[in-house]
């Protein structure tokens, strides 16, 4: 008996699709969280799309550089180039209609997540409503 699994397969993205899925994302993300982030960037790769931001660093007032082995200006400049993960999208044909796999720094991977609609399926603008609290501050 088949299942449809929410979390394996796909279909790779079609090239003609992504330039208006990547402006869709950004979009969303700067009407709905500007200032909560420096830059999005939003990646394809067979039937996966990525969502990551990069956010401006905390440095605390005490900062000691020899702690770190760099200045503060250094540490805030290597973090705001870091990337934070926040979830991961498979295609399965309607440009509408996603799973996501919301990124766990705990275990430093890709989980298969719910969106926030309570259901396997969303849109990639749910996708990052659902991944947004890494932009919480």
């Amino acid at each position: 008996m088949w299942t449809f699994d929410p979390q394996s397969g796909g279909v790779k993205i079609p090239p003609a699709i992504q330039p208006s899925i990547r402006q869709r994302i950004l979009d969303h993300a700067e009407k709905h969280y500007s200032g909560k982030f420096n830059r999005i960037d939003v990646r394809f790769r067979s039937q996966f799309c990525y969502i990551d931001a990069y956010i401006e660093p905390y440095v605390a007032p005490d900062f000691d550089p020899k702690v770190f082995g760099q200045t503060a200006d250094e540490y805030r400049e290597r973090l705001r180039n870091t990337p934070t993960h926040l979830c991961r999208l498979r295609y399965f044909g309607n440009k509408d209609r996603w799973t996501m796999a919301f990124y766990t720094y705990s275990h430093d991977a890709y989980e298969p997540s719910f969106f926030d609609n309570g259901t396997w399926h969303g849109t990639p603008e749910e996708a990052f409503d659902t991944s947004s609290v890494y932009l919480e501050n």
